[in-house]
């Protein structure tokens, strides 16, 4: 393919699957099928705390 050539369409069934399994064995899955809001089970304000109590640095005391 050169420059000049146009730009082919994606190969369609198997080989398109193929394909993106080759990919993101190389690269990884750059972003998740789903959000974190459509999946639910989202952080509370009580995960948060927990979070900040057991990662907060010994000379903030407490």
């Amino acid at each position: 393919m050169t420059k000049s050539d146009p730009p082919q369409p994606e190969p369609a069934g198997e080989d398109a699957v193929a394909r993106r399994r080759r990919l993101a064995e190389v690269f990884g899955d750059v972003l998740p099928e789903t959000t974190s809001d459509e999946r639910g089970g989202g952080a509370g304000s009580d995960d948060r705390e927990s979070w900040y109590r057991e990662n907060r640095p010994p000379h903030h005391g407490g």
